[in-house]
């Protein structure tokens, strides 16, 4: 298989001769092999990974997304990914990374929240004069 690993504005990881991936999506894990039929699966934040002659078993770190299998090709589409050389090095990595970014995405949530709120309720006052 033939597999891509794709950012918002960059292609992250392409890889051929991909004999297995394996993915989790909000019920479980999952794998696909080679011939598996083709599939789309929403994935949640994990560990995706997958297997290489030359590389051997491959982590990545990924948050949300979505993956879609059509025939050889596996393409992954995420918001953000990080590899690692060792489980326990990526989970360090992704607490400190992701979460942080999680919590800025908070705030700047919250923030917007605040402004389309105030632009709603002003809206809606000039409409009803």
């Amino acid at each position: 298989m033939r597999l891509e690993v794709l950012l918002p504005f960059q292609i992250f990881l392409q890889k051929d001769a991909v004999s297995r991936v394996v993915a989790e999506t909000s019920t479980g894990s999952f794998g696909l092999l080679p011939h598996r039929l083709d599939c789309v699966a929403a994935l949640v934040p994990g560990i995706l990974s997958f297997e290489t002659p030359d590389d051997g078993e491959v982590f990545v770190a990924i948050d949300e997304g979505v993956l879609v299998k059509t025939g050889p090709d596996v393409r992954v589409s995420v918001r953000r990914a990080m590899l690692g050389s060792s489980l326990a090095q990526l989970r360090s990595a992704v607490e400190h990374e992701f979460l942080t970014l999680d919590e800025q995405t908070s705030s700047q949530r919250a923030v917007m929240n605040k402004l389309e709120t105030g632009f709603l309720t002003r809206f809606a006052l000039i409409r009803h004069d």
